[in-house]
């Protein structure tokens, strides 16, 4: 039962990577020259608000003040690699009207708490997936080569960002389509709860349930503002996290 269960899961998961997040008013630019991209960008009503630098690409992010989408755009060996629509909070903007938060409480209100960090967190991440290859065998029976196919199990890398949101008790993940399994438990809306939070002075860990057999762990250094979650299997993001007014450390 367990092998049917992971093996759903890993079916489930390659299948939803064909669904890219790409809005469909610039899914044309995958691939395109970044000096290109970037005007077609700014001819479709989208800005860009920053970004980030990593070992072998550049990521930027894109604002359409008009349908209130943001997207983060790959750039690797100077073209488009993809196009991914990201949190309003990536390209620092609200979702929702801000609130006021009283003097007496943390500084943001978010999912009925108030909340004292809230983070995005955006770098490269791997999941399971199922790989399908054909070629030629050496039958010893049949004593020739016979055509076919086999199924192996390899790892999919990918760029993603996660928000995370911190309060004294606990706190909450959002994360995208790309680290969400098809067989999944406790989301909502894109969110999950944390467990085991601890917040210390200079590392922050926690946990999410994901399903029965994924609960990947989340630990982040306040100092460099690397994150690394690690859950079963090959299931794993690494990146880097960001708070805005930061000045001796990142958060």
């Amino acid at each position: 039962m367990r092998l049917q269960v992971t093996i759903a899961l890993i079916l489930g998961t390659t299948a939803a990577a064909a669904s890219a997040q790409t809005p469909a008013d610039i899914q044309d630019l995958v691939g395109a020259r970044g000096a290109g991209g970037e005007t077609q960008m700014q001819a479709r009503g989208y800005t860009n608000v920053g970004g980030e630098t990593g070992d072998d690409r550049v990521w930027t992010y894109w604002w359409n003040p008009t349908t209130r989408t943001c997207v983060t755009v790959a750039t690797k060996d100077g073209r488009y690699d993809s196009i991914t629509t990201s949190p309003a909070p990536d390209c620092q903007r609200h979702s929702e009207p801000a609130t006021q938060a009283p003097a007496s409480q943390p500084q943001s209100q978010a999912g009925g708490h108030w909340f004292d960090i809230g983070l995005i967190c955006f770098g490269e991440g791997q999941r399971p997936a199922a790989a399908t290859r054909y070629g030629y065998t050496w039958d010893a029976e049949k004593g020739r080569y016979i055509y076919g196919n086999s199924t192996e199990l390899t790892t999919q890398d990918f760029d993603a960002s996660v928000t995370i949101q911190l309060w004294d008790d606990g706190g909450r993940i959002r994360l995208p389509e790309k680290l969400v399994p098809p067989i999944h438990s406790r989301g909502e809306d894109g969110w999950w709860e944390l467990d085991n939070v601890s917040t210390g002075q200079n590392v922050i860990t926690a946990s999410y349930h994901l399903n029965g057999l994924n609960k990947p762990k989340i630990t982040i250094d306040r100092g460099t503002g690397r994150i690394s979650v690690r859950g079963s299997g090959d299931y794993a993001f690494n990146g880097v996290c960001d708070r805005a007014g930061s000045q001796e450390r990142r958060f």
